[in-house]
């Protein structure tokens, strides 16, 4: 009875406790500390009330300590049950956070109360709220006194925490949880160490694994608060324990960890500071290693070269003066070795040995290296890596050229003639290599290096550049030579001064494409293109570098395209390559890199130029006056005029480039200049460009009267062109890029815009061209609606399409004539592609039946686009999956007899991930997929032969045991 008054009073009490007054708690309080020393079964609910209490603004002082001293007097803390003694943690825990002057004054007896409370607890939920406790006990400045052993004992009993929580436990504690809570604890006083780390070396010398990787982890920790003096005593044992981890390791992740550890050891034995009677224990211990491992280097065999190297770089990493201490001894060493050894193999790794100790030496800047090992060093190192270079073995050279890389990355260290062989060496495998990964590797290494040494480059490297270029012009050389100039151009120009140099060079061959065929040219065209747009992605980060680009290239790569255009009639082979598609396309792509991260007062200056030069032929834009005629892009007229409106497409990477906060000048009229030509061109480059640049205007414009105004205008342009006439595929064009633009930003007329497509499936020419156009909307747009090109783009514009056009889609599928439902299969894959696999895994249900569908299309596109859908799906949605099993089987195996290449790698992927069902499913089909798949073994493709036989495998297994 005393039980249920006592149960309902603290009930009240849980409610209530933030309206009692002082007197009123003062009162409860003394009354429930009374009822402490009643029968045990009162006890719970006396608890709840003191946790009430103990949440009370209005509690008097004394009081919290009279309670704790009460609790640690009266109850037995761990006959309670789970909830009763959580009860408990919450009241100390409740009153350190509120009343922490009050139980400080009670010294140690509050620390040793707690020790009687915590000790022998079990449960995992109290034991998170325990070490807490412990860990503020410590932190916050408790009174420890005589019991640190106690203190360390009740806790450490946990090390190393094995708990493994129960299938679908509600309270989701992890073993993570509870050993991140008791590693703080451990590692929160260098009171433990003396007796934590005899416990950490117990742990990492058995044969535990998770044991192991817990106690290095935990050493990892604690070395951040312990100084020279906790460790002194357990350095040797420490060594030992690591050195075996690394040596005899059968793990690589409990190596790394281990590796960690030592580091961190030399960090804090580092940090010390030292006194004039004190020993530097720093020095002997890192004495000790190197004698440990030194002699490894030296075996003739080589076997224990990388342990002993990981053990001796983590060692050094620990700070510089570990580093300093440790590479004045391994330094000459590996320079001996190196020259005693004759392999290449051997060199290898003696020299990556010494990359590994010239990356470490990046963490630590550019100090002084008046007294470095490296430079004392310097000579013999230089040696032994420029004599890598000139052997026959690539992976040898490769590493050679990295090692070069971080010696240069020294400064200071190389002196003028060191510096003229680097760059000397790395000019020779540009130019003269055969293996392309040497020579990409070279020129890596170039533009890391040029910032650092600008004039160097410049003299050695960039002058060859320029005379190999001009050579190949004259000369009968090949693609592939000039490629790569121009693309070592592109790698060095990480300077502004190099950059200065190099870009009126990759111009200038621009404008002498005049040997050899068209295609040759156009390739040419392309390639210097290639560079060009790399120069202007490197140095888009330094705005004067980036201004100085876009004033040089966009002006000059426009002159000339327009003098291409108006000189048609003369058939140099300059205008024919500038005037192809491909040419044209690759000129889009740096002029779009050139004016995307501009900043909008610069942007606002060029693009007033720009856009009179298409609107009104104001040619003062452009570089040079020799322009035979005028320029007029959106004028009617014959073949001249023609020419000139393909180059609508420069405008496009221009104006559509731009930030959306700059002003486009006489933008209504350029954009009705846009819309009539997307709609009237014959040329569907023309016109596909024209739509382009209209759709990202559009998407930039900002909301109002006039933009309903060209949406209009647009709107019956668009139902002009679909209905009659020779530009139906234009106004089809037009109509998806506008849809694309107005879906991005959540536009109202996207509705009726889609409603318009959907319409269109059913139309027996256009209606595969509209269906292809459903992964246009879907995708991401490299180029004008794109996120680089600062487009109006919202999120989850993709689910919001989906939820919209689908339900239309998949009815007009089922009233279509059968000969345009692949036009709607082909939209419904499209877009089923590019969903988001979460949204496209809950809709599954309804849509696999029209994919499987789908997969019986006659149409190649088709085919492709829904075996890419499925086969995430095959892994994520297993349940689903398995109800249409039999059909699946089926058609994956028809398909991998199908004349595209693309599609049967496809269908076998997906049999490959079939085999992940659960096994009851997919065993019965076993046998058959075996022996179908034997004839795609002998496919005449070698990637198709590959994916038969990792299909085929996971098919063979199947059903066996340890699967």
């Amino acid at each position: 009875m005393r039980a249920r008054g006592l149960q309902m009073l603290s009930e009240v009490l849980l409610q209530c406790y933030s309206l009692l007054q002082e007197k009123e708690v003062t009162h409860l309080v003394l009354f429930f500390e009374n009822r402490l020393k009643d029968h045990h079964a009162v006890i719970p609910s006396v608890l709840q009330g003191l946790k009430a209490l103990s949440m009370c603004a209005a509690l008097a002082p004394g009081l919290a300590v009279s309670v704790l001293k009460a609790i640690f007097q009266e109850v037995h803390v761990q006959s309670l049950l789970q909830l009763d003694r959580h009860t408990v943690y919450s009241i100390i825990t409740n009153f350190m956070s509120s009343r922490e002057a009050e139980l400080k004054s009670l010294g140690a007896d509050f620390t040793f109360g707690f020790i009687q409370v915590m000790d022998g607890e079990k449960d995992p939920r109290n034991l998170l709220v325990a070490f807490q406790i412990v860990r503020d006990i410590i932190v916050k400045g408790y009174a420890l006194g005589p019991f640190v052993e106690e203190l360390f004992e009740v806790t450490s009993c946990y090390f190393p925490i094995d708990f493994i929580p129960p299938p679908n436990d509600p309270h989701g504690i992890q073993r993570e949880d509870l050993i991140a809570s008791l590693r703080a604890v451990l590692t929160s006083t260098p009171a433990f160490a003396e007796f934590l780390l005899p416990l950490l070396i117990e742990k990492m010398d058995s044969d535990v694994q998770s044991a192991k990787m817990d106690s290095l982890q935990t050493m990892n920790a604690a070395c951040m608060i312990y100084g020279q003096k906790e460790l002194k005593d357990f350095l040797s044992s420490l060594w030992s324990s690591l050195r075996r981890e690394v040596f005899q390791t059968a793990s690589e992740r409990i190596e790394s960890e281990g590796l960690s550890t030592l580091r961190a050891l030399s960090t804090c034995l580092s940090r010390s500071v030292l006194s004039s009677d004190d020993e530097d224990l720093l020095d002997s211990f890192l004495r000790g290693i190197l004698q440990d491992c030194r002699h490894h280097l030296c075996e003739p065999d080589m076997k224990l070269v990388w342990p002993s190297a990981k053990l001796l770089q983590a060692a050094a990493g620990g700070s510089l003066r570990a580093y300093y201490q440790i590479t004045k001894s391994v330094f000459p060493l590996l320079v001996e070795q190196y020259n005693k050894h004759l392999q290449s193999s051997q060199h290898r790794t003696i020299l990556e040995v010494l990359l590994g100790f010239l990356e470490l030496r990046q963490k630590w800047g550019h100090e002084e290296e008046d007294k470095s090992p490296l430079l004392c060093s310097k000579d013999a190192l230089c040696s032994m890596v420029f004599s890598a270079l000139v052997e026959p073995n690539v992976q040898l050279q490769l590493v050679g050229i990295r090692a070069l890389t971080f010696l240069g990355l020294l400064q200071g260290l190389l002196d003028l003639p060191d510096m003229d062989r680097l760059v000397n060496s790395l000019a020779q495998f540009i130019l003269h290599e055969e293996d392309s990964q040497t020579s990409l590797a070279a020129m890596e290494a170039a533009g890391t290096l040029t910032p650092f040494y600008p004039e160097a480059f410049s003299r050695c490297l960039v002058q060859k550049l320029s005379e190999g270029l001009q050579s190949e012009l004259r000369e009968d050389s090949t693609q592939f030579q000039q490629d790569r100039c121009l693309q070592a151009l592109a790698a060095v120009s990480t300077h502004p001064s190099i950059m200065k140099e190099t870009v009126p060079v990759l111009l200038q061959h621009l404008q002498k494409v005049q040997k050899g065929s068209t295609q040759a040219g156009v390739q040419s065209v392309v390639s210097v293109c290639q560079s060009l747009k790399q120069m202007a992605l490197q140095c888009h980060q330094n705005a004067q570098n980036y201004w100085y680009f876009h004033q040089a290239v966009v002006p000059c790569l426009m002159g000339l395209a327009v003098q291409a255009a108006m000189q048609e009639n003369t058939h140099t082979m300059l205008s024919k390559v500038l005037l192809t598609e491909e040419a044209l396309s690759a000129m889009v792509l740096v002029i779009s890199a050139a004016c995307m991260y501009l900043s909008p007062e610069l942007a606002a200056q060029s693009v007033s130029k720009a856009v009179p030069l298409f609107l009104d032929g104001e040619l003062s834009f452009l570089p040079g006056n020799s322009f035979p005629s005028t320029f007029q892009p959106f004028q009617d007229g014959q073949r001249p005029v023609q020419t000139q409106k393909k180059l609508v497409a420069l405008l496009m990477a221009f104006v559509c480039s731009l930030p959306r906060n700059v002003p486009i000048p006489q933008q209504d009229r350029l954009l009705r200049d846009l819309l009539a030509l997307s709609c009237s061109s014959d040329c569907l480059f023309t016109a596909t460009a024209a739509a382009k640049c209209f759709a990202g205007l559009v998407n930039k414009h900002p909301a109002g009267p006039q933009l309903d105004e060209l949406l209009g205008a647009a709107m019956d342009k668009l139902e002009q062109g679909l209905n009659e006439g020779p530009h139906r595929i234009q106004a089809l064009t037009l109509l998806l890029w506008v849809s694309k633009a107005l879906l991005l930003r959540y536009h109202p007329l996207t509705t009726h815009l889609t409603d318009k497509l959907l319409m269109l499936l059913g139309d027996t020419v256009l209606g595969p061209a509209v269906g292809d156009g459903f992964a246009l909307l879907m995708a991401d747009s490299p180029d004008v609606l794109g996120k680089s090109c600062h487009a109006d783009m919202r999120l989850m514009f993709r689910q919001r399409f989906f939820t919209e056009c689908v339900p239309q889609l998949v009815q007009g599928f089922h009233t279509a004539a059968p000969g345009v439902k692949a036009n709607y299969l082909k939209g419904l894959s499209h877009i089923l592609n590019h969903l988001p696999k979460p949204v496209l895994v809950t809709e599954l249900p309804t849509l696999l039946p029209l994919l499987l569908e789908a997969l019986s299309c006659s149409d190649h596109v088709v085919q492709l686009s829904t075996l890419h859908c499925l086969q995430p799906l095959l892994l994520d949605a297993p349940l689903v999956v398995s109800l249409h099993v039999d059909t699946l089987v089926g058609k994956f195996l028809t398909l991998t007899d199908s004349p595209a290449m693309a599609i049967r790698i496809a269908a076998l992927q997906c049999l490959h991930a079939l085999a992940s069902l659960p096994t009851p499913v997919v065993i019965p089909y076993k046998p058959r997929v075996i022996r179908a798949l034997a004839k795609p073994l002998d496919d005449k493709k070698r990637l198709v032969r590959k994916e038969a036989v990792t299909a085929r495998g996971e098919w063979f297994l199947l059903g066996t045991p340890g699967r």
